[in-house]
């Protein structure tokens, strides 16, 4: 079993940045591929960022190509978000998510993620 928790949401100004980190209990952390998902109101669940075992394998959407930077550290059990440039239509709730892999193989859809985090919420006004 898995707890995820996001922090780092917030408030803020078109082109600010914010710096999302979602830290995960359990074992073997290491062999979990890694995912930011993100729903804006009226909207369904979108994948923004993934990872897999090795740092160097991710994957963006295009609209945060660029923008955010997906990391983790395995040692702290972390993975992290960051977002600059941001923009209104980044508003949403976002949600880490993990899933047990037996390869460095990106997660791209949320049927693929055994664990959630609860979500933080990211507000950016124009």
């Amino acid at each position: 079993q898995v707890q995820l928790v996001e922090s780092g949401g917030g408030l803020v100004q078109a082109g600010d940045s914010l710096r999302l980190s979602c830290a995960a209990s359990g074992r073997s952390f290491s062999r979990y591929a890694m995912g930011w998902f993100r729903q804006a109101p009226g909207k369904s669940r979108e994948i923004v960022v993934a990872i897999g075992w090795s740092v160097g394998n991710t994957y963006y959407i295009d609209s945060v190509k660029g923008r955010f930077t997906i990391s983790r550290d395995n040692a702290k059990n972390t993975v992290s978000l960051q977002m600059n440039r941001l923009k209104p239509e980044d508003t949403a709730v976002y949600y880490c998510a993990a899933a047990l892999t037996s390869s460095d193989r990106l997660r791209r859809s949320g049927y693929e993620y055994d664990y959630w985090g609860q979500g933080t919420q990211v507000t950016v006004s124009s």
